[in-house]
């Protein structure tokens, strides 16, 4: 509790630091259209939509009542740049876009990554520890969005496989019918492919070194004295020991899927969360980023909420008590 209200209070105050007013750019832009025509009519839009977006009175004014509005309604007010719609319904509007798409990529990465570092760590040296390793090393160091652009040049301009952008074919109606979900699958193997192929060997590196650490403890040279087969030692007492800091640190990558989500859509164009943040924060919509940073703060205690509560299933000797 005490985080998630650190987060939005800093977040609150932060924005409004900023340069500029959203309220007269947005009644300017209105200007221009010819929606508003005289200079008086103007001030009292003003006023009213400074009201509105709750951006009216002294900063403390403000806060208490942004305060008093989320805490009893949870209301994050009207988005600025999808006026009058409220921020939230944008919000939970593109939320399915941004799991569908990271969640899966996050979890696929993990497994795989995972998979092949506790193989590699295993056979620490061999020919397939060393291959491993070295790709690794190699694709790990290259930034996800120089992979991004070479797989869509690669496979979206030359080979011309794959759409380079958005979530499905425009031409379709949305529905549970099997070409529109062909069409949703097809558009998000680009962006998938290139979050999978940038994290997955991170992945590999930490549990291959993890699973090194662990084949030079005590217990692992009784267990072999005893005579247990080795794929025995390998599955309960290599990888279920190794799998604890793993865990971990996947919930804390699923947490920040919805703050890491920002760069791979506005790449792709994918109308999920991310680029909706992209948008609300070159027009200044207060509304739209507070409720973009309440999100991102409760999906990181949620998912560091449920870790606590698998930890015991994947290692019994973790407790929390009777």
């Amino acid at each position: 509790m005490i985080t998630s209200y650190l987060a939005i209070t800093f977040t609150f105050f932060f924005m409004r630091l900023i340069p500029g007013n959203p309220i007269q750019s947005y009644v300017q832009a209105l200007l221009a259209q010819g929606q508003y025509t005289m200079a008086e009519q103007a001030k009292q839009i003003v006023d009213t939509y400074l009201e509105m977006f709750g951006l009216k009175g002294d900063l403390l004014t403000q806060y208490v009542s942004f305060m008093k509005r989320l805490l009893l309604h949870f209301d994050f007010g009207p988005s600025l740049i999808a006026f009058p719609r409220r921020a939230q319904e944008l919000i939970l509007e593109r939320l399915p876009w941004t799991l569908g798409l990271l969640g899966t990529s996050v979890v696929i990465s993990w497994l795989l990554g995972t998979i092949l570092g506790a193989l590699a760590g295993w056979k620490a040296g061999s020919k397939l520890d060393r291959a491993l390793v070295a790709f690794a090393l190699a694709f790990s160091q290259i930034p996800f969005y120089v992979l991004a652009v070479f797989l869509v040049l690669l496979f979206g301009y030359i080979l011309g496989w794959l759409p380079t952008g958005g979530a499905y074919n425009p031409l379709l109606k949305p529905g549970l019918s099997l070409e529109f979900i062909a069409s949703v699958v097809k558009h998000a193997i680009l962006p998938s492919l290139s979050l999978v192929l940038s994290t997955a060997f991170s992945w590999l590196l930490s549990m291959r070194s993890l699973v090194v650490t662990i084949l030079g403890e005590d217990y692992i040279a009784f267990a072999e004295a005893k005579g247990l087969r080795k794929i025995t030692i390998f599955q309960k007492y290599v990888v279920r020991n190794a799998l604890l800091p793993q865990l971990t640190n996947l919930g804390i990558s699923l947490g920040f899927i919805v703050s890491g989500s920002v760069v791979v859509e506005t790449l792709f164009r994918y109308p999920g969360v991310g680029m909706l943040f992209s948008a609300a924060l070159t027009g200044l919509d207060y509304n739209l980023v507070m409720a973009f940073i309440v999100l991102t703060t409760l999906a990181v205690l949620t998912a560091s909420f449920i870790l606590d509560l698998i930890y015991p299933f994947v290692d019994p000797r973790v407790s929390y008590g009777e």
